[in-house]
C-alpha cells in the first residue's frame, strides 16, 4: 500500500483555490531546491519562528517577515543593532520573541562565515549532503541557534535536502526530483 504523506493529503482537502497560501506553498516551493542564499537564509528563518505555531501562521506572515528582515538579505541582518532588535519586537506583523529574532540576527552572521570558507550558505549544505536527519541536526545545533530536530528535519525537507516533502502520489514529487540536481535525485 502506497504511504500517505499527511502535507498532501491536507492539501487535498482544501478547496482549489490558488490564492490559498498552502496550496500555494505546497505546489510551488515546498521540497523545491533553492539555490539563492538569502532565501535558504529566510526559509531557516521562518522554520525558527514556526517553532510552537502553525505553518499557517508563519505562511500568513512571511511577507512581514520578508519586509522586517530587508527581503531576508544576510548581510543586512547580521548588521543589526540593538536598536533594529527593538524595532522587530514592536513590529506586530512578525513573531515578537526576542530569542528568535536574536537567533535570526547571530544565524545570519554565521551563514557570513560560512560563506567566506565555503563560498556560499547553498555549497556549505551540498557539501555536507547527504546525512541523515539526526546528523544534519547535530550540525545544525553545533553551526546554529535555536535549530533543534524539527525545525532543521521540516527546514532540510522543505528546501529538498531531506526526503518526504510529499508522497508520491502527489503530482509535485516528480516537478520536485526534476528540479533536484543530478546529485541529489536519488535521494527522494
Amino acid at each position: 500500500m502506497e504511504k500517505r504523506h499527511p502535507y498532501c493529503d491536507f492539501i487535498l482537502g482544501l478547496p482549489k483555490n490558488d490564492k490559498n497560501i498552502h496550496i500555494n506553498y505546497h505546489n510551488k516551493e515546498y521540497g523545491f531546491p533553492i539555490k539563492d542564499d538569502n532565501e535558504l537564509f529566510g526559509r531557516l528563518l521562518l522554520e525558527i519562528n514556526q517553532a510552537g505555531l502553525s505553518w499557517t501562521t508563519i505562511l500568513n506572515k512571511e511577507q512581514n517577515f520578508r519586509e522586517a528582515f530587508h527581503n531576508f538579505n544576510i548581510a543586512k541582518v547580521a548588521a543589526y543593532k540593538s536598536k533594529d532588535v527593538q524595532r522587530l519586537l514592536n513590529n506586530a506583523g512578525i513573531i515578537r520573541n526576542r530569542l528568535k529574532v536574536n537567533a535570526a540576527i547571530e544565524n545570519a552572521k554565521r551563514i557570513i562565515a560560512i560563506q567566506k570558507e565555503h563560498g556560499s550558505f547553498k555549497q556549505w549544505l551540498d557539501k555536507q549532503h547527504p546525512l541523515s536527519k539526526e546528523d544534519w541536526t547535530k550540525l545544525f545545533k553545533k553551526t546554529f541557534l535555536f535549530t533543534g530536530g524539527e525545525i532543521v528535519g521540516e527546514f532540510l525537507m522543505s528546501t529538498g535536502y531531506l526526503p518526504g516533502a510529499h508522497g508520491e502520489y502527489c503530482p509535485v514529487y516528480k516537478a520536485i526530483l526534476k528540479a533536484k540536481p543530478a546529485w541529489n535525485r536519488a535521494v527522494k
